[in-house]
């Protein structure tokens, strides 16, 4: 069910009111602090990740009110600092917006997508005053994955990035044949320093091809775990453990697994 505008504002000055009471009136939301939260909200975004990732309608809904929550929450707790409330967030975001979309509040052109990104990353410096990194704007609690795409996004966005996409294939190369050297050599450190290496230059090569490696990542881990669940279910079906298996048996399973349409392909 959709709702007119009116319904919208009066739906989150509902919560707004709700959060209001809570805060007062019960024990555990009136001792949350911005620490104690953290966590929680780490852990919230997760799940509505998982829930985009399983294109969920209704469970996307309530993992969105969640995540809400805590931005709402937040904001009571500056609120009552005195440092800021929600008009505040709110407007700050608004002006963000405008300021970073010239072609659409101003007039500038643009083509494509992509050059919306770059103006964006030149936006995002000249609001720093031109005095910090290209790269600050990075957390640097991400995770490594996630952390390798978003720095890369952004030296590519001023200009530092391969010319063509075909031209980072000889740098994994290089990077396979580095991790082979490392590993001949037996010293622990330069092995993780070139798998590393080959990680961040596979990310490179995912991004030039349009691909998001994480969720690239994520479908091979579908596709691994539920693989290695039809494993599991056809041992227990015979009566066997894996343990008793051959790798032999189990690779043949693995096959099987690979050509039933119920499993992910």
């Amino acid at each position: 069910m959709l709702h007119t505008r009116q319904e919208q504002l009066e739906a989150l000055g509902r919560i707004i009111d709700t959060l209001d009471i809570l805060r007062v009136k019960c024990p555990w939301d009136a001792k949350q602090t911005n620490e104690s939260l953290r966590p929680n909200t780490i852990e919230e975004v997760y799940e509505l990740a998982q829930a985009l990732l399983d294109d969920d309608a209704a469970n996307i809904r309530k993992e969105l009110g969640d995540v809400l929550l805590h931005v709402l929450f937040y904001s009571k707790i500056g609120s009552e600092k005195g440092q800021f409330d929600i008009a505040d967030v709110a407007d700050a975001l608004n002006d963000k917006l405008i300021f970073r979309h010239p072609h659409v509040f101003g007039t500038v052109h643009v083509d494509n997508a992509e050059e919306v990104t770059q103006n964006w990353e030149q936006l995002k410096l000249k609001e720093k005053d031109g005095n910090r990194s290209v790269l600050a704007g990075v957390p640097a609690a991400l995770p490594a994955l996630i952390k390798a795409c978003r720095v890369q996004e952004k030296a590519a966005n001023v200009g530092f990035d391969w010319e063509r996409p075909e031209q980072v294939w000889d740098k994994v190369r290089e990077e396979i044949a580095e991790t082979a050297e490392a590993i001949a050599s037996g010293r622990k450190d330069d092995i993780e320093a070139e798998f590393g290496d080959l990680f961040f230059s596979l990310v490179n090569a995912a991004r030039l091809y349009g691909v998001n490696p994480e969720n690239a990542l994520e479908r091979t881990d579908r596709k691994f775990i539920s693989r290695f669940n039809y494993i599991e279910y056809k041992a227990r079906e015979a009566g066997r453990s894996l343990s008793d298996m051959t790798l032999g048996e189990m690779d043949a399973l693995w096959n099987e697994a690979k050509a039933d349409p119920g499993t992910c392909r």
